[in-house]
């Protein structure tokens, strides 16, 4: 158990070293890149929003449809 207990803790202190502060943060974009990224993010968005409203639209119909058909069954059964 000593020999696990003292590989975490070597992981767990390599882990929160601190990056030197020359270091240049990872990610960092020019402005045009940022935004080309951030355009593109909100396309991609954009069409998952609009897939969603489809599956809804449906489902509200499935709905509709099976609270009908039920609604005359019972009418006319």
């Amino acid at each position: 158990m000593g020999k696990r207990q003292s590989v975490l803790e070597r992981t767990i202190a390599r882990l929160r070293r601190q990056p030197p502060p020359d270091a240049e943060p990872v990610g960092q974009l020019s402005p045009g890149a940022f935004r080309a990224v951030v355009d593109e993010r909100l396309r991609n968005l954009e069409r998952q929003l609009d897939e969603m409203k489809g599956r809804v639209n449906g489902l509200i119909f499935l709905l509709a449809g099976a609270v009908a058909t039920q609604v005359i069954l019972k009418l006319f059964g």
